[in-house]
């Protein structure tokens, strides 16, 4: 279903339902034939398509602008604002058009007979509707949040896994350590050079464990050291070269990438001395690019392209920027993007990690317990005051029903999702969804 037809369906829908509404506050359905009933039905339906399409495509527009974190209020008050003038606008033209062909008033006879309260019905349903629209696009924007912010965890968590497994596997260490053994015998000072450079790889896996973006300058660094260790393993048979520092020292990059795009140079591709793999890191055009000389080796075990499709499943939740693959006869090039912008996806939290999971439960509920007391107070707040604007105003049409019903239709929502933890939407339905789409992820991710 495109994007149009439902936009006229819930329209059709809304138009249904303040015809209803509007002959209920009016005295019923008390019509003089069905000619007139389809009349009526009809005009409610013009207005509502005209006032809903119009701020439909408000709304729209105010979505598709670059909002800040901290512009949800100045968001929700130009939506206000903005559905309040094009209601008016709207109600305005539409009955100057019915006077004008419909009832042959003149404009200025229209004009002189008009006021307010002709327009108070349709712009407090319009409001009403408005807010209740509010309601869902925050709280859908807020599901996907969660849910953009649970992926880059998982993204994380893989590729620490991948790293820690890459490192830890049976044949590096047994390669390692053969290495070791040799070099305590031939050249004590190079094994204790080996055995320094080998716990700092380990040590710095283990650094970024909870980070999502680190320096290029801290990146470059341990590739330094990575690759110190597996020249200490193939000597002369691999020449690295990379610049010491990267150009912005405020760049970033995913960390442990380097070493996956290093492990796999290595991995794929013959290391003798007589055809020397030559390893390149540059900057690019805004890019870290990491460069090898392709001499594939003739029995090979099968990849699972785990390690690069993680960089780059990592780099397409947190930006925009692709990595770039580049391979031709005789040469193979990742470029990874360097971010220079703040990327606040999700909090870093410095914690024991057996503490991380509750304290992170424990400070989402207190924030959506924080938030739903906000709301409850603003409710009593406002409420009450919008009915005494009512009473002083006019009396006669009780408009204040409108916006007590949609936002204590959004307040109960609200409610339930805070303090029921069992049932659908619950908090414990949220982690179980969570934890299912962690699983799922992993499953796929190995296919």
């Amino acid at each position: 279903m495109t994007k149009s037809i439902k936009n006229i369906i819930i329209t059709f829908l809304i138009g249904c339902a303040i015809f209803v509404v509007g002959n209920l506050l009016s005295g019923g359905f008390d019509f003089e034939s069905i000619g007139k009933l389809v009349t009526n039905f009809v005009f409610y339906q013009i207005y509502t398509f005209v006032l809903g399409y119009s701020n439909m495509f408000f709304f729209d527009y105010l979505e598709k602008r670059h909002w800040k974190k901290t512009d949800t209020l100045k968001r929700i008050s130009v939506g206000i604002i903005g559905a309040t003038i094009i209601t008016l606008i709207g109600l305005f033209l539409l009955r100057a058009a019915t006077a004008l062909l419909m009832n042959g008033v003149t404009f200025s006879d229209f004009l002189m007979n008009e006021k307010f309260r002709y327009y108070q019905f349709g712009l407090w349903i319009t409001l009403t509707i408005v807010a209740i629209f509010h309601v869902i696009y925050f709280y859908n924007k807020y599901q996907q949040n969660k849910i953009k912010e649970q992926k880059v965890i998982a993204g994380t968590a893989s590729a620490k896994f991948d790293a820690l497994k890459n490192q830890l596997d049976p044949h590096f260490l047994f390669n390692s350590l053969n290495v070791l053994t040799s070099l305590i015998e031939e050249n004590p000072d190079k094994a204790q050079k080996f055995t320094t450079s080998l716990s700092k790889v380990y040590r710095y896996v283990l650094e970024q464990k909870n980070k999502e973006l680190v320096s290029v300058d801290e990146e470059l660094q341990f590739a330094k050291t990575y690759m110190t260790l597996i020249k200490m393993r193939f000597e002369d048979s691999i020449v690295f070269t990379m610049p010491e520092r990267a150009t912005n020292p405020e760049s970033k990059v995913v960390p442990l990438s380097l070493q996956l795009l290093l492990e796999n140079a290595v991995k794929h591709n013959m290391v003798t001395p007589n055809k020397p793999l030559h390893i390149i890191i540059l900057e690019d055009h805004g890019h870290l690019v990491v460069e090898n000389n392709l001499q594939p080796k003739q029995i090979v075990k099968k990849s699972s392209g785990v390690g690069l499709s993680n960089i780059k499943q990592r780099y397409d939740l947190l930006t925009n920027k692709k990595v770039n693959i580049n391979q031709e006869a005789k040469r193979f090039a990742v470029a990874l993007p360097m971010l220079t912008k703040q990327i606040s996806i999700m909090k870093q939290t410095e914690l024991p990690s057996r503490l991380d999971d509750r304290y992170v439960r424990a400070r989402k509920h207190v924030e959506e317990l924080k938030g739903f007391y906000y709301s409850l107070i603003s409710y009593c707040v406002v409420i009450p005051f919008l009915i005494f604007v009512n009473y002083k105003t006019f009396w006669g049409f009780q408009w204040f029903w409108f916006p007590m019903f949609g936002w204590g239709l959004g307040l109960a929502i609200q409610a339930y999702r805070v303090f029921v933890n069992n049932s659908v939407l619950g908090n414990s339905w949220e982690q179980r969804k969570i934890e299912q789409f962690m699983r799922e992820e992993e499953k796929n991710r190995w296919k």
